[in-house]
């Protein structure tokens, strides 16, 4: 408890608070000193909350802050008898009570004020759902909705600029940088300008520039559109083969079916669509609405710490006995009627559990077979983008494979004639390496006489002779050309560095002059700039007082409309309540029987006799279906053994039948041995 008042304490000492406490005066302040500072820190995070409370009742002080505290989601410890006991010192300012609240606070400052913030905006105002049945105000709590996910929205996209790193220096920078771009970008347009007005029908040349770079624009948006109609007649294409596909299959079905049949397939499809509608997809539904509101109340809930798991845990644990003790005790109570309708409900909800697992099963095959009808169109048309021509079925079918055939046949004497050509091509190389062998016994042969004569490797070095002075030639004549082409080149380069030294002189001069106007321009810039920042400022300062100041009405004004709104609907609720009691009265005072069956009193006196009729033909046909249970029991036992007896009986056959093979086999290997 020390440590939270000391950190109470120095939170309060620190900004924006700057109380100057110690651990004394703050233990010695009195109720509602310490309700004042509770209220304070609650200005500080909501600023609508910065009221003197000694001007205010202290119920509406204790409301005003219960209700605050609830938007920021703060828990008081103990139970819900604590919870009375947290108002009344809420209402009284006791210090075991504010002083939890106030360590709460102080620890997230930040994270409230955020809150309280979307809090503003996001607390949905709970409208009576009489009034909703008018259409006005039915349009203007939709409009109330859309407004609010707008503001999630934006308010996401703001938060995630704020967290992506870009500040309003960073921003400056590249502006000035872009700014900078921009005059370099203007100074060489300016330059090209000057150059291009030298040539003569600049302009005519300009236009014809600009009506080819609009042709080119246009010729890519043409382009684009005639890939997205290319896209569109695709698909279009292929809707038509779906839409031929179940026209060929409803024509099948026509033709090979009866109408009896026909209404039975239709009979079962609204079976299975009528479960799907009434019983599945409501019960998938509502238990998607479950989960989705259990998450969105787990999302609602603060942080939990590990203490809190725990208390939970506990709970838990707690409930798991209770419901187990009252299990055991209505099992001690159990009655042999109860247990014969307990197997009835085990039995229907085996029924109910096939059900839907067929269900299921019947709604997979269907996406399965609507899988494979896309699989097959995609393959079809793949077909038709490859061969040009849709499956052939039929004599269409007879008549391609005939053309195979006969494609075949061709195909088997190109084939003869390839092996002719292989066979010939070998023999080709065979020749060719036995007239390698002979150049090399040749040259072989020759080199030996050329040893026999003294001048071994002469024909060697001849042919690198003649070989080396053809490429000397070829050099000679390249490095001729290349000092040529260079002393051009040399002389070149000299007259144009001497013509660009002769134009830039003037250039270089008026430079310098330019640079010394650039340095005073740019020191006079800076003072300007210095000035009408501390301008910029003092107005600054005083737009966002006075944009505090409208706030601050706006929001006044709008919380006293919102009053009135809600006194006048409260109003109407009440006249339309104590009409619909008045015309209640009067049907049911009224002598006219006509007008009584029109009261609400005897509609549920006839809703109540026919539950009741209800209730005895269902009593009826439980007895007789009671009746009934033994007989069909006993038959299922019978038809059980009858499947058995069966079962055995084909196993035995089953053995008799392999012995005999096997004996027959051993009898057929002993005479083939006597043969032998």
């Amino acid at each position: 408890m020390s440590d939270q008042i000391q950190f109470i304490v120095e939170k309060l000492n620190q900004e924006p608070f700057r109380k100057n406490y110690n651990l004394i005066t703050f233990d010695s302040l009195e109720s509602m000193q310490l309700l004042q500072l509770l209220n304070d820190v609650l200005g500080e995070i909501d600023p609508k909350h910065a009221v003197d409370i000694r001007e205010e009742l202290p119920e509406q002080t204790a409301k005003r802050m219960l209700s605050l505290l609830g938007i920021l989601k703060y828990k008081p410890p103990g139970s819900i008898s604590d919870l009375s006991a947290f108002r009344q010192g809420l209402v009284t300012g006791s210090k075991p009570v504010i002083h939890p609240v106030l360590h709460w606070l102080l620890q997230r400052t930040n994270e409230l004020k955020k809150r309280a913030y979307l809090a503003r905006f996001l607390v949905k105002l709970e409208v009576p759902a009489e009034f909703l049945q008018d259409d006005t105000v039915a349009d203007i709590n939709k409009q109330y909705e859309e407004l609010m996910e707008a503001f999630k929205n934006l308010h996401k996209e703001c938060e995630q600029l704020k967290t992506s790193g870009l500040s309003t220096a960073e921003i400056r920078r590249d502006i000035g940088a872009m700014e900078e771009e921009k005059d370099q970008l203007i100074k060489r347009v300016e330059r090209l300008k000057k150059r291009v007005e030298t040539v003569q029908n600049h302009q005519r040349m300009l236009e014809i520039a600009r009506q080819l770079r609009l042709e080119k624009e246009r010729e890519e948006s043409l382009a684009q559109q005639k890939q997205e109609q290319k896209n569109q007649l695709f698909h279009a294409e292929q809707r038509l083969q779906r839409a031929q596909l179940q026209l060929k299959e409803m024509h099948h079905a026509v033709v090979d079916s009866k109408p009896e049949s026909l209404m039975k397939k239709l009979e079962e499809e609204i079976n299975f669509n009528s479960y799907l509608v009434t019983e599945k997809i409501p019960r998938e539904l509502e238990s998607k609405k479950n989960s989705s509101y259990f998450l969105q109340k787990v999302i609602a809930e603060p942080a939990m710490s590990q203490s809190d798991l725990n208390v939970l845990e506990i709970k838990i644990n707690e409930v798991n006995a209770e419901m187990n003790q009252l299990i055991e005790k209505r099992m001690m109570k159990y009655e042999p009627i109860d247990s014969k309708f307990s197997m009835y409900r085990q039995q229907a909800s085996i029924i109910s559990r096939k059900k839907e697992a067929k269900a299921e099963e019947l709604q997979a095959a269907k996406e399965e077979m609507s899988s494979t009808e896309r699989q097959m169109l995609q393959k079809t048309s793949q077909a038709h983008e490859l061969e040009g021509s849709e499956v052939l079925k039929g004599d269409e079918f007879k008549h391609y494979v005939n053309k195979l055939r006969s494609k075949n046949t061709f195909y088997k004497k190109k084939r003869l004639e390839i092996a002719e050509i292989t066979a010939e091509y070998g023999i080709l190389q065979r020749t060719e390496e036995l007239l390698k062998q002979r150049h090399e016994a040749i040259q072989q042969q020759l080199q030996a006489i050329e040893d026999k004569k003294g001048i071994s490797g002469y024909s060697y070095t001849q042919e690198e002779l003649e070989r080396v002075s053809a490429v000397k030639s070829e050099m000679d004549e390249m490095k001729g050309r290349t000092l040529d082409n260079m002393s051009e080149m040399v002389k070149k380069l000299n007259t144009m560095v001497a013509e660009k030294k002769a134009s830039l002189a003037p250039v270089i001069k008026e430079l310098r002059q330019l640079r010394q106007k650039c340095q005073e321009l740019t020191q006079e810039c800076d003072e300007k700039k210095i000035q009408y920042d501390s301008c910029a400022a003092g107005l600054e300062s005083n737009r966002s007082t006075l944009e505090q100041e409208v706030k601050g009405l706006l929001e006044e004004c709008v919380q006293e409309e919102s009053n009135y709104h809600y006194i006048n609907c409260m109003k109407r609720n009440l006249e339309i309540q104590l009409q619909r009691a008045k015309e209640e009265m009067k049907a049911y005072v009224s002598p006219d029987p006509q007008e009584r069956r029109k009261a609400i009193r005897q509609q549920y006196t006839r809703m109540i006799l026919e539950q009741e009729n209800l209730g005895k033909k269902l009593r009826e046909k439980q007895k007789v279906v009671r009746e009934s249970h033994g007989p069909n029991m006993k038959q299922i036992k019978m038809w059980q053994d009858f499947e058995q007896l069966m079962e055995c009986k084909r196993e035995c056959f089953l053995k008799q039948q392999n012995q005999t093979a096997i004996g027959q086999v051993i009898q057929e290997g002993g005479k083939d041995r006597l043969v032998l």
